[in-house]
C-alpha cells in the first residue's frame, strides 16, 4: 500500500518593523483540497521559515521556528523540540546532506550554522566567520546576516553554500572548516547583496545558482565569479525578486524559480529552465498570482506533482509537472508564507 504523501506550509514573516508576521504550520494531503493546522508540541505562535522532509522516512518532517529546530514523525501530528545547544536565535534554513540523509544543516540567524551527522539527535557549530563587503549593508537595512537557505554540492558534501540575507554567498570546499564569501558578480545597482537562496546544479558540473532580490545569477566555477541569468524584470529597477529556486527530483535539466516584483508585491511569476538553466521562461499558469510567489515544493515519490505558494496564502498545484495548475487556497488570514515542502 502507498504511503499519503502532504504538502506543509509554514507561516512566518520579516522581523524588521511594520512589517506582518503571521505564524502556523498547515498539511493538506496530496491530492486532497484542504488544509488542517498541525502545530501540537510546536512553540506558541511558531513561525515556520524552514521546513525539511526527510529524504527516507515520508513521514519525518522536520521544521525551523524561532526557538530552534523541532521534528515530527508523524507527518505533523505531533511535534518534539530538537536537542541543539544554539543561541536562542530563529532558524531559517534546515537542509538534508543530499549524499547521507544522517547528516542535517540548520541555518540561523547572525550567520550561524549547526550540523547534525546523526539526524539531528546531536549538534556542532561550524566554523563560520566571514567578513562582509560594506556594500552588502544599506543605510537603515537590517543588519541581521540570516542563512536563509544552504546547498550541499550532490557530488562531493565538503563542498557548502549559503545564501546570506543580508550579505552574498558564502562557501566551504572542506566541509564546513573554512568558509569565505563569494559575491563577484552579484552588486547590482549599488544594491544590497542580498541573497534568499543557492542551488547546486546536477546538470553542469560546477554550475552553482543564486538567487536575490535583484534577480538569478549563475555561476560556472563553483561560486567564484557570478553573472546575471536573463530572466524577465518584473519592477521599475529592471529587476526580479526571486524567492524559491528547485530542481525536479530526477530531472536534473528543469529548474524552476519562485518570483515577483518586490518583498510585498500584487505580482507573483514561476520561471522554469528546461536545460540546465542555460535559458529561462515564464510560466504561463492559467493564473495571475496577486502576491509575491515565495515557495516551491515537488513530491519526490511523483514530482509531477508540484506546488507553489505566495506570501498571500495563494497555493497552487500542478500534476502534470507545471503544465495546468488548480488553487489550492491556505483559510483565510494564513499569510505570510515562507516554507514549502512535500513527502
Amino acid at each position: 500500500m502507498a504511503t499519503q504523501s502532504y504538502v506543509y506550509v509554514g507561516l512566518a514573516g520579516e522581523t524588521a518593523p511594520g512589517r506582518p508576521v503571521k505564524s502556523g504550520f498547515y498539511r493538506m494531503a496530496v491530492g486532497d483540497d484542504r488544509w488542517e493546522l498541525a502545530t501540537r508540541g510546536l512553540p506558541e505562535a511558531p513561525t515556520i521559515r524552514a521546513i525539511a522532509t526527510h529524504p527516507d522516512q515520508p513521514g519525518t518532517v522536520y521544521v525551523g521556528t524561532q526557538h530552534g529546530p523541532y521534528r515530527s514523525t508523524d507527518h505533523g501530528d505531533h511535534w518534539e523540540k530538537v536537542n541543539i545547544a544554539d543561541h536562542g536565535l530563529p532558524v531559517w534554513s534546515l537542509l538534508f546532506d543530499p549524499r547521507d540523509s544522517r547528516v542535517l544543516y540548520a541555518g540561523y540567524e547572525n550567520c550561524e550554522i549547526f550540523r547534525s551527522e546523526d539526524e539531528g539527535e546531536r549538534w556542532h557549530q561550524l566554523p563560520v566567520t566571514v567578513r562582509f563587503p560594506e556594500i552588502t549593508v544599506a543605510a537603515g537595512s537590517n543588519p541581521a546576516k540570516r542563512v536563509l537557505k544552504m546547498a550541499v554540492n550532490p557530488t562531493n558534501s565538503d563542498e557548502i553554500y549559503g545564501a546570506i540575507e543580508v550579505g552574498g554567498i558564502i562557501r566551504s570546499l572542506d566541509g564546513g572548516e573554512n568558509w569565505e564569501c563569494v559575491s563577484h558578480g552579484q552588486y547590482l545597482n549599488d544594491d544590497t547583496v542580498d541573497m534568499h537562496g543557492v542551488l547546486v546544479g546536477r546538470w553542469r558540473p560546477g554550475t552553482v545558482f543564486a538567487i536575490a532580490r535583484a534577480g538569478l545569477f549563475t555561476s560556472t566555477d563553483q561560486g567564484a565569479h557570478w553573472s546575471s541569468a536573463r530572466i524577465e524584470s518584473l519592477n521599475a529597477k529592471g529587476q526580479t525578486y526571486c524567492r524559491d529556486i528547485r530542481e525536479v527530483p530526477g530531472d536534473p535539466k528543469t529548474i524552476w524559480v519562485a518570483a515577483g516584483s518586490n518583498f510585498q508585491s500584487d505580482v507573483g511569476a514561476l520561471f522554469r529552465s528546461k536545460d540546465g538553466g542555460v535559458s529561462w521562461t515564464r510560466a504561463k499558469m492559467g493564473f495571475d498570482p496577486k502576491t509575491t510567489m515565495f515557495a516551491l515544493a515537488f513530491d519526490p515519490r511523483q514530482p509531477r506533482h508540484m506546488f507553489c505558494a505566495t506570501n498571500g496564502g495563494e497555493v497552487f498545484a500542478s500534476e502534470d509537472a507545471g503544465e495546468s495548475w488548480i488553487e489550492r487556497p491556505l483559510p483565510a488570514g494564513a499569510t505570510q508564507v515562507y516554507a514549502m515542502g512535500c513527502a
